[in-house]
């Protein structure tokens, strides 16, 4: 039987979700790779865009890639939006909105979503958010993870995504894990 290596990992900001890409080597962009000596064949389950961060699964089994991408399993982000979110455009999140991916219309499924009344007790991030008037938070939690889904949904509501950052994959949360940080499991406890 294959012995399979498992991780969880802080992605940083700026960082892209891939490990080998040597057109980003040119473009002088960071990868994962960079961030610990990974085994041989370790993918990311699932991606965060380069503006991204937060829960990053890793694992080098295919399968268990597949069951973590899978609809059953909850993928909860906070997300601080340019402007004081209104409980419409939360309610409206929440019944699903039609977005566009890769230039197509895309129906989401409905979600979990709610105002944080008060920011979260997050490290601020390296490169300052520029804001043009107030931000608020909110929290998002989906089964599906298509191509910027979230940064559309909010922008679709008109508050624009100013910062993401994925806080939990099933019963997996991020908990204390410093941004850069890896921590390597036996397996993922998703229920």
């Amino acid at each position: 039987m294959i012995k399979h290596s498992h991780f969880l990992l802080h992605k940083p900001f700026k960082y892209l979700s891939q490990f080998v890409n040597n057109q980003s080597k040119r473009n002088n962009k960071n990868l994962l790779g960079e961030l610990h000596d990974f085994p041989e064949g370790t993918m990311s389950i699932g991606r965060l865009d380069e503006d991204s961060e937060g829960l990053l699964l890793l694992t080098t089994d295919g399968k268990e890639s597949e069951r973590v991408r899978g609809k059953k399993v909850e993928k909860e982000y906070y997300v601080q939006v340019d402007g004081m979110i209104t409980e419409e455009a939360i309610q409206r999140i929440k019944a699903g909105l039609t977005i566009t991916i890769y230039g197509k219309p895309y129906d989401t499924l409905p979600c979990h979503a709610s105002k944080l009344e008060k920011e979260p007790d997050l490290k601020p991030r390296s490169q300052r958010i520029r804001a043009h008037g107030p931000t608020s938070w909110a929290t998002i939690t989906i089964t599906e993870g298509k191509f910027r889904q979230i940064r559309k949904m909010t922008a679709l509501v008109g508050y624009p995504t100013l910062r993401l950052i994925r806080v939990r994959i099933g019963k997996i949360h991020l908990n204390n894990l410093e941004a850069g940080e890896i921590k390597e499991v036996e397996q993922f406890e998703l229920d």
